[in-house]
């Protein structure tokens, strides 16, 4: 049975830019007669929200985006994070780093995401545990085909270096939990928003090493407001008002190009979402990576 999964972050309330993220990956499970499940990143406590990971659900429940089995939520899985880090470390393929982001904006070597780290503390030794993990990367070639963006491939080592997977202040890194909780949920399917793309690379390169399943991927264009910003807590997105519930899911729908027909536009949530489930095509969505809100 193909299973998917939509995996927020409790940082503050779910906004339009997020339901995208959400309704893709229901209508792309459902679809396939699937199962679909809620996963809380909650592993970034300075960054939460108090009360956002209930007010996420509230929402999702009020737009009648009904998961199945109970909602995981990361930070009571910390053990299994830290499972897989003592495996890669036991073969040799992590090291202690001290670097600062200012030591490793100073060496200037570019990377997909700005300044890579240029491999500083790979051979230093480092026995000091008040400092990040990171994994030893390559440049042998690791590539996917996207369902919407197609082709991508990425050399670790020149186009991202060594990455994190064990911050330095003892919090887990996104890349190491997200491919852990994937392969032990059994997802085989992850939509998800395309700021997000550059980052699968890195996640299939930690699959192989663990010889976990590589999931079908597919990245949906992000909602960016009127400045060319992603929709966010930090730029300023609104939250989503169920009382607009069948509204916004209508234009969430036609953001993602699934042409709901008009005489859909007043009916109710649940309506709209079996509709949609009956006539999701993924070749409709736009394979941009981003779209202004308006256009």
């Amino acid at each position: 049975m193909k299973r998917g999964r939509f995996a927020p972050s409790p940082t503050g309330p779910l906004h339009f830019g997020s339901l995208v993220a959400a309704l893709g990956s229901y209508l792309n499970i459902r679809a396939h007669h699937g199962e679909w499940l809620v996963r809380m990143e909650d592993l970034d406590p300075p960054r939460e929200e108090p009360g956002a990971a209930d007010q996420i659900l509230r929402v999702l429940d009020a737009l009648g985006l009904e998961w199945d089995g109970d909602v995981v939520y990361q930070s009571q899985r910390v053990d299994l994070y830290r499972d897989a880090i003592s495996e890669l470390t036991a073969r040799g393929l992590t090291y202690y780093c001290t670097c600062s982001r200012q030591d490793i904006s100073r060496s200037g070597l570019p990377g997909i995401e700005g300044v890579r780290y240029p491999g500083t503390c790979r051979t230093a030794g480092h026995r000091n545990r008040d400092a990040s993990t990171r994994l030893v990367t390559d440049d042998q070639p690791v590539g996917f085909t996207d369902l919407l963006q197609g082709e991508l491939t990425q050399q670790l080592q020149s186009d991202v270096g060594d990455f994190v997977i064990l911050r330095r202040d003892g919090l887990m890194a996104y890349q190491i939990a997200v491919v852990v909780d994937d392969a032990d949920q059994g997802i085989t399917e992850i939509v998800r928003g395309s700021d997000l793309l550059d980052s699968t690379p890195r996640q299939i390169y930690l699959q192989r090493l663990l010889e976990l399943p590589t999931p079908a991927y597919l990245h949906l264009p992000v909602a960016n407001d009127a400045r060319g910003n992603k929709l966010s807590k930090q730029t300023g997105a609104p939250a989503i008002d169920i009382r607009r519930g069948s509204q916004v899911i209508f234009e969430a729908l036609d953001f993602l190009g699934q042409q709901p027909p008009m005489e859909l536009s007043g009916a109710k949530p649940a309506e709209l979402l079996e509709w949609a489930s009956q006539h999701w095509r993924t070749n409709r969505i736009p394979p941009v990576k981003a779209i202004p809100l308006g256009e």
